[in-house]
Order: C-alpha cells, then structure tokens, then sequence
C-alpha cells in the first residue's frame, strides 16, 4: 500500500510543480506587460544588425529582439517576485491556520466522545485500523445534506468533519465507511496536498483577476516613444492576456486531475479499513442522491467533500474534482473481498483491463481478505427515528445548548447564553429551574482548588450551567465522581 501512496505522492507533486510553473510564468508576463518601461533605458549592447536610427552624434542599430528583451528584463522578474510574494503567503496561511479556516468556512462544531459516542467511537476504530498515530479532532457541521470532510497538514494534526444530515440518513455501517475514507485521506497525506494545490490555483486565478480588471482602468496602456518598443508592448500585453485567461482553465485542470486519483484511493483504503465495501457505496449511494441538491456550500471547501455537493451527479468531464459516483459505487458492489487486490480487480472490471488503479508493485504482497458480514441494527424506521434524535443531540451537545426535559414530555432547548434561572415550557407553560452546579457548603483544604456541586436527577443524559455559564453533558455511562469545565477549569462534584 506505500507504493501506491508514493506513486501518488509524486504524481501530486509534479503536478503542483506544473501549477507553480504556470504561476510564475503567469506572474513574468503579467509583469513583463504592466512594467515594460522598467529599464528601458539601459543602452543595447553587442546589437550590429537591423535598421539604422540617428542617436545624438552617431548611429545605433536596432533589431526587432532588442526591444522587447529590454522590455522583459525588468518588468517580468518584477511580476515573478510579485507572484512568488503571494504564493509564499497564502501557503504560510495555508499551513499556520488552513484548517482552521475551512472548519470556520463550514461552521464546524467540535464534538467529544460524551457528546457524539457513536461518531467518537467509529473515527477511533478507523484511527486503530489505520495506524494513525493519533485520533483526528470530530466536528459536527449543522447542514441536513449528508457529506463529510477532512483537514490537516499532518497525520498527528488532522480533524474529519460530519454535518448533521450524515449521522440522520447513515446507518453505522455506512459511517464508518465515509469516516475510514476520510481517516484514509489524512493517513495518505491528501489533505496536505490537495491544500497545497488549492493555495496554487487561488494564487492563480487571483494574479489573473487582478490583472484582467486592471485592464479597464488603463494600467499599463502607456505606450513606448519608440515604434519598436510600442509594438513589443502591445504584444506582450495580447500575450498576458491570453495567458491570463488561459492560466486558471489549465490550473484546474491539473488540480482536478489531482484530486480525482486520490479518491479511488480513498475508498480503497476504506474498504480494507473497515472491510465491509458495501457499507462505503450504500453511503456514497445516499450521500449522491441528496448532497447534489444542494448548492450554497462555499466553493473553497467543495472539493474537500466526500461528495462534491456542487458537483452534478452523473458530471464525468474534465472539470469534475471527483470521479463518477457512480463508477465508485460500482467498483465497490464488485469487489468479492475487503482488500486492495479486490478492489483492483473491481476496478478493471469497471474502467477496463487495461486500466489500474494501485499498480502490480502495491498487489505483489497483498492478499485477499475476506469481507465481514454487516452489522445488525434496528428496524428500519425506528432506526431512522433514533438517528435522527441522536443527530439532533449531538448538534445542540456541540453548539452548547442545555436540554431541558419538562414534566409534559417536551425537550426544552436552552441557548448557550441563557442567563434567567428558570424558562416556561412553550407546551405546558410550567416554569422549569435551569439546572447549575451549586457552590459546596464544605470549604476546600488549603491549597486545594474550590469545588462546586451538581445532583444528579436520572441516569440519562443531563446537562447543566457552570458558573461560568458553559453547558456541561453528562452521558447515561458517566460513572465518575468529578468533572471538569472545558472552559474556565472549575472543578465540579457529581452527586447522586
């Protein structure tokens, strides 16, 4: 399998030398355009052919090279350093604060393993079955079309992202199949790459924008005293434009190309991952048939996606950052095993025998391996209804929000910054107390920190205020004694 990784790797990294190439060339035109007068008046030196032209007491030749290689000299290196100025920066962004950025982007929420067992369950058996060397952070993005995502510049410092529709429409089976697809683009170093590439095509397409609306304000429409000089302007200025124009298409598609490989990838992992591949295509199945209604999701971010969700379903030209849906689910629901030789062997049948996906270097010490039967689980419609519950509480979990249950049998949902001491029942109109952690009557020992007290009411989910107004979930299995504020580190005594 780290041969079909490295072979991989270096496929992304030539095609981002491709990319950086079209940057820098695209920067040295640009420049070359806009500050041609930069060092024109620099004498010619060694030129004795051309036509001849009075200059002070003698003659001086001029050919028609000469102008425009002083033209070039100056104004294309200064548009190259403009260029790789930019570039450094958003690649500095891009490593200090890149998945930060796009969890803010999705409105992620992160969630732990009180508030989403299930979820924290599943990412860490895909963690063990990977070998990553640490748990990526969970969040929760509040989004009904089922998608999930990945981020993260290393292995040890990754995230996966799920909105809430994909723990409502998935059953398990199908969640560890999208989370070990995930899990594998953090084990595979996708996610820097495709970061990476991502920081070169916005570079790009942002030099060229800048340079195609300057054009209606007249930078760089200075024309050169000399004939010479005025048509080799005029030239490099038809060029830049072209390029500019040409540049971003060609960028994208190289960036397509590059990501589209990594998903076949992808989802071969996850099949040996989680060794169930019907699981992977039931929910590339439900995630297709629902995410690619959807439109508004920030078109940075898209390509992040399991599912492109402004990708269309069956879209199989050069401009599609994900390979056909439905070919990934075919190569899926062919495979008569769970490992990377099953999968090889789907994938010929499906794309043809003279196609390969992982390469006879990757197979030569794979053996076959056996698929597992799926999980047993609820009725189907009950199981729909507690998903959908469960999903529902996750998100308020994650969002901070207190669930109060009223005597009527309505869930009140308290806001985060809920500051009254009681809220009527929208039902019943009964007063509810808000519950909060009480100041203990015992006083703390010297040295000790002071603790506050919450009694417990049941054995099923509860939540309460700290003082410091943060809202603290208490799980069915929680059994200890103590536990601790994630925001200000109050200590607080469970009793009960």
């Amino acid at each position: 399998m780290w041969e079909a990784i490295e072979q991989n790797r270096r496929r992304s990294w030539v095609l981002i030398g491709a990319m950086g190439l079209t940057l820098l060339m695209l920067g040295y035109l640009i420049g070359a355009a806009l500050f041609a007068d930069f060092g024109a008046d620099r004498p010619s030196i060694g030129r004795t052919t051309g036509f001849p032209q009075a200059q002070g007491d003698g003659i001086r030749y001029f050919t028609w090279l000469d102008e425009p290689s002083r033209l070039l000299n100056g104004g294309g290196l200064i548009g190259m350093g403009i260029a790789l100025c930019v570039f450094i920066i958003s690649v500095s962004v891009a490593f200090l604060a890149g998945a930060r950025l796009l969890l803010r982007i999705a409105g992620a929420r992160e969630t732990d393993k009180v508030g989403a067992p299930q979820l924290w369950n599943v990412v860490e058996e895909m963690t063990i079955a990977s070998g990553l060397p640490r748990m990526p952070r969970v969040f929760i993005v509040d989004d009904n079309a089922p998608n999930a995502f990945a981020v993260g510049m290393k292995p040890d410092v990754a995230a996966v992202a799920v909105t809430q529709g994909l723990l409502r429409k998935l059953n398990r089976d199908e969640l560890q199949g999208v989370i070990a697809h995930e899990v594998a683009h953090i084990n595979n170093y996708d996610v820097r790459f495709m970061t990476l590439a991502s920081v070169l095509l916005g570079s790009i397409v942002m030099i060229s924008e800048v340079f195609l609306r300057s054009l209606w304000f007249g930078v760089g429409s200075r024309s050169s005293s000399s004939r010479s000089g005025g048509q080799a302007k005029l030239l490099l200025l038809v060029v830049a434009i072209v390029f500019a124009i040409v540049a971003p298409i060609m960028a994208r598609l190289l960036f397509f190309a590059c990501s589209r490989r990594r998903e076949y990838l992808a989802d071969a992992c996850a099949a040996q991952y989680t060794r169930y591949p019907p699981g992977l295509a039931s929910a590339l199945r439900k995630i297709g048939g629902i995410s690619s209604e959807k439109s508004d999701v920030n078109k940075s971010l898209a390509p992040m996606y399991i599912v492109n969700p402004l990708q269309a379903r069956a879209l199989t030209t050069v401009f599609a950052t994900h390979p056909p849906l439905e070919k990934r689910i075919a190569i899926l629901n062919g495979m008569a095993g769970a490992g990377l030789m099953d999968y090889e062997s789907a994938y010929k049948n499906v794309m043809g025998q003279q196609n390969q996906c992982l390469g006879a270097a990757t197979l030569k010490n794979e053996t076959r391996m056996k698929m597992r039967s799926p999980t047993p689980e609820l009725e189907p419609k009950a199981g729909a209804v507690d998903r959908a519950r469960e999903a529902l509480d996750v998100l308020n979990r994650a969002a901070h929000f207190l669930i109060l249950p009223c005597a009527c049998g309505v869930r009140i949902k308290v806001p985060p910054r809920f500051k009254r001491d009681s809220i009527r029942c929208p039902r019943c109109g009964k007063a509810n107390d808000v519950p909060k952690a009480d100041a203990a009557n015992d006083p703390a020992a010297p040295g000790e920190p002071k603790e506050d007290v919450f009694r417990r009411r049941g054995d099923g989910w509860e939540s309460f205020k700290c003082a410091c107004d943060r809202t603290i979930q208490l799980s069915p299995a929680f059994e200890a004694d103590r536990v601790s504020c994630s925001h200000c580190g109050r200590h607080i005594r469970i009793e009960g």
